[in-house]
């Protein structure tokens, strides 16, 4: 039968609906505020990331006012994220960037924000969708890990899988796949052992590369 993306959205989107939607949505409130928690999210858990990014925010919520941080403060502020030195390093220069080069406001491109220090696509695509609300595709390892398990895509990286969902995936849900996925992948479609049993999509699902499931 026909790949059918739509139909396995859908079913995920209602699997997921009384989820816990993934930490950095939380702080949607700024472009600014999506990307500084987005890098505090890399290679982090999430509780750890929420207490980072709330313990920090109280102390700035602009460029302009992080700025006049010192460094140590950023790095007390926001450990025990990993590599929290090297992030509150790379925020102390995103925020200097961004004053001097950009009047203050965080960039809306993915080309721009690759090029700010500690920023790769993940963290780029996330700040434009859910900081501008503009298309982009943010690939985690939950979405690079789902949709090969679908057979959807057939790829190595997250950064291939981004490209080819870019040349595949119907525009209208760029950018939500993340957020749906991120929440589906953490309580059902789990990296080891996934929860088949309870999953909606087994009969669809053709769970490629999966050796033990519950």
């Amino acid at each position: 039968m026909p790949f059918d993306i739509h139909h396995l959205l859908h079913i995920v989107k209602r699997a997921i609906r009384h989820s816990r939607i993934p930490v950095v949505g939380h702080y949607a409130g700024t472009p600014f505020t999506v990307l500084i928690s987005c890098i505090l999210s890399l290679r982090t858990q999430d509780k750890t990331t929420d207490a980072a990014s709330e313990r920090l925010f109280r102390l700035a919520k602009t460029p302009q006012s992080m700025r006049k941080l010192p460094v140590t403060t950023l790095q007390k502020a926001i450990y025990p994220v990993s590599f929290y030195r090297n992030k509150a390093k790379s925020i102390k220069k995103i925020c200097a960037i961004l004053l001097d080069c950009y009047g203050g406001r965080v960039p809306d491109t993915i080309d721009e924000l690759v090029e700010l220090p500690g920023v790769g696509r993940k963290t780029a695509n996330l700040t434009v969708t859910l900081g501008y609300r503009k298309p982009g595709i943010c690939v985690d390892t939950h979405v690079h890990r789902i949709v090969n398990r679908w057979g959807y895509v057939k790829t190595k990286t997250p950064n291939e899988t981004e490209m080819v969902l870019r040349a595949k995936l119907p525009k209208k849900y760029w950018i939500d796949i993340n957020e749906w996925l991120v929440m589906f992948g953490q309580h059902i479609c789990q990296p080891v052992s996934p929860l088949c049993s309870q999953c909606k999509l087994q009969v669809d699902c053709p769970r490629l590369g999966v050796v033990h499931s519950r």
